[in-house]
């Protein structure tokens, strides 16, 4: 798979004169692992809304994969190959864990090619394969509804590299998680960058820290600081603004 970079340009939201991204830039290179944090208010979600095309920018440029999202609705964006994840996990309590990776997978949705749909040897081992990478296969047959939080995110986020995206979205990954689950899900997010592009919006900072990627600070809408988890937690500005609190 070839991954493709995200550039955002210039990208200011306005919601009823306030000024939810300002003049926002970012890169995020093909295949990289990067982390957002930033205060509360600081533009995390809207900058995903925009991405997903959930949110149309007043001003500024989001081009991915030589395409210009804001000129596409979200299906479309989807369909180009960028997935989001959302803090809260929505999988299929009522189905087990291979079920719920069978129907996430990329495939002809239309009435007759549902009809005709046969699970292939190659689709199989694409779910069999996606199981063992979120750490899952030993619950291959259990209900999702019987797996523990932290489980069910990387069920999640496993349906998610069913549809094969270039990039992938995650918001707030380990709230609720325990110790463990929270290294695995580190360990998982790392695994999965490289083949494709990975943004995680977090306010975990050990967490962030065991991403050992590079980290964007947002604040009021606009790229605060950037760099390493050691590089932005030394900023004052980012001390003054976030840390401090």
């Amino acid at each position: 798979m070839t991954s493709q970079g995200l550039y955002v340009d210039g990208v200011t939201v306005t919601f009823d004169g306030f000024r939810a991204l300002n003049n926002l830039s970012l890169l995020v290179e093909p295949g990289e692992l990067r982390a957002v944090i930033g205060p509360n208010g600081a533009g995390k979600t809207t900058m995903m809304d925009v991405i997903t095309g959930k949110t149309r920018p007043d001003t500024g440029i989001v081009r991915f994969a030589a395409r210009d999202l804001t000129k596409l609705d979200e299906a479309a964006i989807a369909t180009l190959g960028i997935g989001r994840k959302f803090q809260k996990p929505t999988v299929f309590d009522a189905l087990t864990v291979f079920e719920n990776l069978e129907l996430a997978l990329k495939a002809p949705r239309g009435p007759i090619a549902c009809l005709r749909w046969v699970l292939s040897g190659v689709a199989r081992a694409r779910i069999e394969a996606t199981m063992e990478q979120i750490g899952l296969a030993a619950r291959r047959e259990d209900l999702a509804g019987l797996l523990s939080h932290g489980q069910r995110q990387w069920l999640e986020i496993g349906m998610l590299l069913m549809q094969e995206p270039e990039l992938l979205l995650v918001d707030e990954p380990v709230a609720g998680m325990t110790d463990h689950e929270t290294e695995q899900t580190a360990a998982l997010l790392r695994g999965i960058a490289g083949t494709r592009s990975v943004v995680v919006v977090e306010h975990d900072l050990e967490f962030v820290r065991a991403l050992d990627c590079r980290v964007t600070v947002l604040h009021e809408g606009s790229v605060l600081s950037e760099g390493s988890i050691t590089h932005v937690q030394a900023d004052p500005r980012v001390i003054e603004v976030y840390l401090g609190r």
